[in-house]
């Protein structure tokens, strides 16, 4: 085994997430101010609620009043980061389809067991908006597909999408080049060809809410964030970025081998 086989092979050595952020978010999308003034209310399917109320960058909502990123993912479908406060161990995302009616709860979670970072999904209906479509839910669409992301002119990584529970990824370009590892991930579809994936990864003590819009095979587009703890493994670190895709290939499993069928 040469020795840059016996570097990569020692995970102790892998870049912290503080170390990626720098230039990693090259090509995130600008932020939108559409739900500037307007509060909606969130109804999780146990009859609880969830308020957030938009002015400019911040938002008044059940942990308190924080900043916000909030991106277009589609005509009427918004993306919503929340940086809290509150809660230094957890990170909120939002996905919210006023068109429909619809929303998504992403809550990211820091730790003690393994993965480190966790991840708990609720879908929720906007009060006071027609319901209309199908409920966000855990879909298998993505498996057998091997997607290239670019975040950057510095960072690229490739995904092949395994199973309903794993994912590999691989460093392209970058920092991180010549790493590889197979993560859990969960998949939800908000719309037809657009997914929230998310993945937890057991190395780094992180995880990463994303959604990604793949209704164009040769121009994949993804808004997400990557939470967890820094090269201290004390204080959790949170960034926003964005990559353009495009569809490497995508493999067809025979019926009674499809790890997309239980």
């Amino acid at each position: 085994m040469t020795d840059t086989a016996l570097s990569l092979s020692d995970t102790s050595t892998w870049l912290p997430l503080d170390g990626l952020a720098p230039g990693f978010d090259a090509n995130k999308a600008p932020t939108v101010g559409d739900l500037h003034g307007s509060t909606l209310v969130l109804e999780r399917p146990d009859g609880s609620t969830l308020t957030a109320s938009f002015t400019g960058t911040r938002v008044e909502w059940d942990g308190g009043v924080d900043q916000c990123e909030t991106f277009l993912v589609d005509d009427g479908l918004y993306y919503v980061q929340l940086h809290a406060q509150a809660n230094h161990q957890q990170a909120v995302s939002l996905f919210l389809d006023t068109r429909f009616g619809r929303a998504l709860e992403v809550r990211t979670t820091i730790g003690d067991g393994r993965p480190r970072v966790t991840q708990t999904f609720t879908p929720a209906t906007i009060q006071g908006v027609d319901v209309r479509g199908e409920t966000p839910a855990p879909s298998t669409a993505l498996i057998g597909r091997r997607a290239m992301w670019i975040y950057s002119e510095a960072h690229a990584y490739e995904h092949v999408y395994l199973s309903r529970h794993w994912y590999t990824w691989q460093c392209l370009a970058g920092p991180e080049k010549g790493l590889a590892d197979t993560d859990e991930n969960t998949v939800y579809e908000l719309r037809p060809g657009i997914y929230v994936f998310t993945w937890r990864e057991k190395v780094i003590p992180c995880a990463s809410v994303t959604v990604a819009d793949h209704r164009d095979a040769r121009r994949l587009r993804s808004h997400g964030v990557l939470f967890g703890l820094d090269e201290t493994g004390q204080t959790p670190t949170h960034f926003t970025f964005g990559a353009h895709g495009r569809m490497l290939s995508n493999t067809v499993h025979p019926n009674e081998y499809d790890p997309a069928i239980d």
